[in-house]
């Protein structure tokens, strides 16, 4: 709980962001890899080679934010995996 506080102050006092942990970090990093191969398998590499990590980061990092928001969403709801 007194994690959770912390990091709700921290978003709140610089406007919902936090910056990331090492560790969340390198898994972005890490997750760079399964997207190419991703990208490569579909024949849709092309658009995205030359792109910055950066760029590379911050579609990761929506795909992330999506799934966690529809898994909280919908637990919100009481909806229960089976």
């Amino acid at each position: 709980m007194r994690c959770l506080e912390q990091g709700s102050s921290l978003a709140l006092e610089n406007h919902g962001m936090i910056d990331k942990t090492d560790m969340e970090q390198r898994a972005i990093r890490d997750a760079r890899a399964f997207l190419a191969a991703t990208l490569t398998e579909l024949g849709l590499m092309e658009p995205f080679f030359d792109r910055s990590p950066a760029d590379i980061d911050r579609i990761i990092e929506t795909c992330v934010d999506g799934f966690q928001d529809s898994m909280l969403r919908q637990s919100g709801r009481g909806d229960v995996p089976f």
